[in-house]
């Protein structure tokens, strides 16, 4: 029988505005083994954890970790107490080398100086042993994304974690990177560390759980053996129907004549004296959905921006929108011509969270005639167009009038989508359209890409989600280092490792195959 290592017992959490984020949780989480916990968006997972990790207290209820109840003040009680976490965005100081930020506030010393020398040398026994592959003298800039993860979870190890919380630990990687991970997990676990996996992607849930428990709206609905549990029916525990995987169905096509929404020449911009867009040529018809993939950091977020016109470095080459050269325009004029933007950071670009639902919904087009009155703005209008909006994207709010801020992740996404749905642009840039939503809304948001692009509207959707690329994608570019690496026309016909191959620069095709980018 093996040693439960944290118990929950009827931990609730109450806010001061009366928002019960958990209410009675009751888990075990035993030593040696991979439990990942899941939930919608809202659902509470967040909260558990910061509760665990000692960021929040419970209102009432018990967490008991290795036969003693809990009360921790901050993270670190958590930290001395033997619990890790590894967060979504790393907590690490690019210019500092690994060593440097794994004993960042843990220093060994000798005498009153920091023994540097034995630091260095327990972090490389670590990385060794683990097989992380790390030179830890390197300066943590010069790493992937997928290295840099590794030294957030060196970290907790360095200071002899037990437990450690992963967060989402998949969304920036390749898949041969997760399935490195995978591996690297399932030796901590034989090493006997326990590990709390959240995620979002249930197809790697279940490709790396033993057990399997679920949180629907702050309340647990039951922990499982991952074996137990069909797909379907993980899904249905987690937002109470059966989804919708199948986007075949909405993939009809019209003929639009190759009419190009977007076309890109040899677009080249510099960032500090190197190039992060090297000669980027491609097009987006219309009625097709043109995916990219890639890992981060690979130019995608400077190709947007010089899309959009956010971007103020200069680039040179030329970019149209619906026929119409844009180079000049800033992201209005853009936007005028016919281009729609789903920004990757839905707080800080895609709306005002102080303000309204309603007049977030109208922000990007408050000048059209029938919201605007005479003198003022048409408030019944709005109000109408606001609440038709609301209920037909499923925006989960008391009124039109309640802040931004106030919803869910992805209620918050929902607003943005419903807005740029609206526009009837003929262009659309969709930059991490699902990201760090619940599988609910990023089907909804799915679906609704799907019906503009069926409406006639070219999408270029711009995704470190492989799969959302190619469930989505009629054709698929990979980048990598500024440059396309490779270009794949029917993306019906192509596989999750062999993208994966060109986005790791494994792979690079020749420039006559990536043409077919820009002339198929």
């Amino acid at each position: 029988m093996k040693e439960t290592i944290l118990k929950l017992e009827k931990v609730t959490k109450v806010y001061p505005n009366g928002t019960v984020a958990n209410r009675d949780i009751n888990m075990e989480f035993e030593k040696g083994e991979i439990h990942s916990v899941v939930g919608e968006n809202g659902a509470g997972k967040s909260t558990l954890m910061k509760m665990i990790f000692g960021i929040e207290k419970p209102s009432s209820g018990t967490i008991t970790y290795k036969g003693e109840e809990t009360h921790f003040n901050s993270s670190m009680d958590a930290i001395h107490a033997g619990i890790g976490m590894v967060h979504q965005h790393f907590m690490l100081i690019p210019s500092f080398s690994i060593v440097d930020n794994i004993i960042l506030g843990e220093e060994p010393t000798k005498s009153i100086f920091i023994d540097k020398k034995e630091a260095a040398k327990r972090c490389q026994e670590l990385s060794d042993k683990y097989d992380f592959e790390l030179d830890v003298t390197a300066k943590v800039s010069t790493l992937s994304v997928a290295k840099r993860q590794k030294v957030e979870i060196l970290k907790t190890l360095y200071r002899n974690a037990e437990l450690i919380i992963l967060d989402e630990p998949t969304s920036v990687l390749t898949p041969q990177e997760t399935e490195k991970l995978f591996d690297q997990l399932r030796f901590f676990k034989e090493q006997g560390h326990t590990i709390i996996f959240i995620s979002h992607k249930l197809e790697e849930v279940k490709q790396i759980s033993d057990k399997i428990s679920v949180i629907r709206n702050g309340v647990s609905k039951g922990t499982y053996l991952n074996s137990e549990l069909t797909m379907e029916q993980l899904t249905n525990l987690i937002i109470g129907r059966d989804l919708d995987n199948d986007m075949d169905e909405y993939k009809t096509h019209e003929d639009f004549h190759n009419e190009k929404a977007l076309e890109i020449h040899d677009l080249y911009m510099e960032r500090n004296g190197k190039p992060v867009l090297n000669n980027v040529s491609f097009a987006v018809k219309r009625g097709e959905i043109l995916g990219v993939a890639g890992v981060e950091g690979n130019g995608q977020q400077e190709l947007v921006k010089c899309i959009t016109g956010l971007e103020e470095t200069r680039y040179t080459g030329d970019i149209n929108i619906c026929d119409k050269t844009v180079n000049d325009l800033k992201i209005r004029g853009r936007r005028e011509i016919g281009m729609a933007y789903i920004p990757e950071d839905r707080m800080v670009d895609g709306v005002a969270g102080e303000l309204p639902i309603s007049d977030n919904l109208i922000s990007t087009y408050y000048t059209r005639e029938d919201i605007n009155g005479k003198l003022f703005m048409d408030a019944k209008a709005i109000a109408k167009m606001s609440d038709e909006l609301i209920k037909t994207f499923a925006v989960k709010t008391k009124n039109a009038r309640a802040a931004v801020n106030s919803l869910s992740g992805g209620n918050v996404q929902k607003v943005v989508v419903a807005r740029e749905y609206n526009t009837n642009s003929t262009f659309m840039i969709a930059e991490q359209p699902t990201h760090g939503i619940d599988i609910g809304s990023a089907e909804f948001v799915h679906h609704k890409l799907i019906e503009m692009r069926n409406k006639g509207a070219g999408i270029l959707l711009v995704s470190a989600d492989l799969n959302e690329v190619m469930d989505l994608s009629d054709r698929i570019i990979v980048m990598f280092n500024g440059k396309i690496a490779g270009y794949f026309p029917n993306a019906n016909k192509v596989d999750e490792n062999e993208l994966g191959m060109y986005m790791l620069g494994a792979k690079h095709q020749s420039a006559e195959e990536i043409g077919g980018a820009l002339n198929d």
